[in-house]
């Protein structure tokens, strides 16, 4: 018996980390609206104010009364002031007069409309205004967009730059954010070698750290690449001790399957704890998760395409729910391009490209390549298509679920 699930299903991989996580969520801290952008939001937010907070104008024209045009044909106005878009100016407008105005100038007293600068006619201070202009027209109300009072923004939302723009129109300075976790990168084996130094016969370049990293910034996270650890037990305790007593999370690619050289989940179970090891799915079946000190360990297999598949499944899974992330990750339903043949009962996430077609539809077509060692296949590829459980011949057309990659 090992004490720990072993090759369960996806769904319950999920489930655990989805658990484990929700019991060590990031503490809340307060940033600058300027520094909100890519955070997870921890607190609601109330509109202090209406958006517009006033009335005003749509477009650059001359507001007056709608009540002093003519009922038929066009009216003459006169010109009797000017009002730009900041401070309101002092001035009324009584019947048959106007004012210039410019988009976002607020309406001054007595206007109710505005109309449009290239539909009238100026002349010696008085302003030729068309026929045929409904009331209130070209006017932005005051709290259209937002009523004062209202919630526009939930604990757990992702601060996109628009949801930040939000509330900075709201005049909201500050923002409750919950805290990005540190997370530690290790990839491991006596075969790897840094990109530009020459290779020896049976070495290979370490290329799942930038593909780790890379994904990593990409959440917004600053990651801490450590350097490649070598297929040396009693190495591995120590470094990965010290990084598991000042980081969050540590993600580790090789090292995790049942060879000779794989120490990682046996020092894992000696030191630490194993939540589950080896999961059903296709690629990334040897993915360990676990812990050891303050850190929890996400433990992806050397292959990189396994690496891409179990990071963006479960890892970035496991980094919402550090940080309280309410919201699920953008998942669509796409017409398969090609027929496919799943010869085995894994759950597979196959690398393949997404488009719209001209009819509207979202195409997926996948990619032949598709071994977990394939790296070009998922350069290739901007998306995962999520094949269900059990051996099945797909026909082009057939619908399937895509994750954005």
């Amino acid at each position: 018996m090992t004490g720990y699930p072993t090759r369960i299903d996806f769904a319950s991989a999920r489930d655990i980390v989805r658990g484990v996580a929700g019991n060590r969520m990031l503490k809340a801290e307060r940033v600058p609206v300027t520094r909100a952008s890519g955070r997870i939001l921890a607190e609601d937010i109330t509109s202090p104010i209406a958006l517009p907070p006033f009335d005003n104008s749509r477009m650059d024209g001359f507001a007056f009364a709608h009540a002093s045009l003519s009922k038929e044909g066009s009216t003459t106005l006169r010109l009797m002031g000017q009002q730009f878009a900041g401070r309101l100016q002092d001035l009324e407008v009584g019947a048959g007069e106007c004012v210039r105005i410019t988009t976002g100038a607020p309406l001054p007293r007595g206007t109710d409309t505005v109309a449009i600068k290239e539909d009238c006619v100026e002349d010696k201070g008085a302003v030729h205004v068309p026929a045929g202009i409904a009331p209130g027209a070209d006017v932005r109300r005051v709290g259209e967009d937002v009523q004062a009072g209202v919630r526009v923004l939930e604990e757990g939302q992702w601060l996109t730059p628009a949801r930040v723009s939000l509330a900075a129109a709201l005049g909201i300075a500050s923002m409750a954010v919950t805290q990005r976790p540190t997370v530690a990168v290790f990839t491991t084996g006596d075969e790897l070698v840094e990109p530009g130094l020459p290779l020896a016969p049976g070495q290979i370049y370490n290329s799942n750290r930038d593909l780790l990293m890379g994904l990593l910034r990409a959440e917004g996270l600053e990651p801490t690449a450590w350097p490649t650890l070598p297929d040396d037990p009693e190495r591995m305790k120590v470094v990965l001790a010290d990084a598991a007593a000042a980081f969050d999370v540590v993600i580790t690619c090789g090292g995790v399957s049942a060879g000779e050289k794989d120490h990682v989940p046996g020092l894992l179970a000696a030191n630490g704890r194993i939540h589950f090891w080896k999961v059903r799915m296709k690629p990334g079946m040897p993915v360990l998760f676990g812990e050891l000190d303050r850190a929890l360990f996400i433990c992806l297999p050397g292959n990189p395409v396994s690496v891409l598949a179990t990071f963006l499944t479960l890892g970035r899974d496991l980094l919402d729910c550090l940080q309280r992330r309410r919201e699920p990750r953008p998942r669509w339903k796409a017409v398969l391009g090609a027929p496919w043949r799943k010869t085995h009962d894994r759950l597979e996430f196959l690398r393949g490209w997404l488009d719209g077609t001209p009819d509207g539809r979202l195409l997926v077509m996948p990619n032949a390549a598709d071994a977990s060692h394939q790296l070009r296949a998922a350069a290739d590829s901007n998306a995962l298509i999520v094949l269900s459980e059990g051996a099945r011949d797909y026909r082009a057309g057939d619908v399937v679920d895509v994750i954005g990659c």
